[in-house]
């Protein structure tokens, strides 16, 4: 029996064994602010979200970085891109289209994820930034992934 070399995606494969070449990554938890409150919604407003910098400081969320944003009150869930906003304002501003997904004094989970390979996930701690009504940061968990 003839067998063809596989040689697309993570496994290189000859025969019944599989070797793994190029190592998987999987999708993690990398930061969250959970339960923010929206303060601003700007439909004319070019896109993103601007998220106070003192919050994005606690989490390690970046300007410019991708994230998803759950709204709690009505199930929508959007993905745009982070704009720090002045720190200390508690501003949780969501902008451009995505402004009509969500209001003023809305709960949203803003989440970050990572991709990391099998050996990385014993190092790998998501930071979760638990904020009071005003979005002022009460308590930073750290969830480690492999214990």
């Amino acid at each position: 029996m003839n067998v063809k070399l596989l040689t697309w995606g993570p496994y290189r494969r000859s025969g019944p064994r599989a070797k793994m070449t190029n190592p998987m990554f999987i999708r993690l938890l990398r930061a969250k602010i959970h339960r923010a409150t929206v303060t601003q919604t700007d439909v004319n407003y070019h896109g993103s979200i601007t998220i106070d910098r003192d919050l994005l400081e606690a989490t390690g969320l970046l300007p410019n970085e991708a994230v998803l944003v759950a709204d709690c009150e009505n199930g929508n869930r959007f993905e745009t891109y982070i704009i720090p906003g002045d720190p200390g304002s508690g501003i949780i501003g969501v902008n451009g289209a995505a402004a009509r997904l969500t209001q003023i004094g809305h709960k949203v989970i803003i989440i970050a994820f990572a991709f990391a390979q099998p050996a990385e996930l014993s190092a790998h701690l998501a930071r979760v930034a638990l904020v009071d009504a005003r979005n002022k940061l009460v308590e930073i968990l750290q969830h480690r992934t492999i214990k």
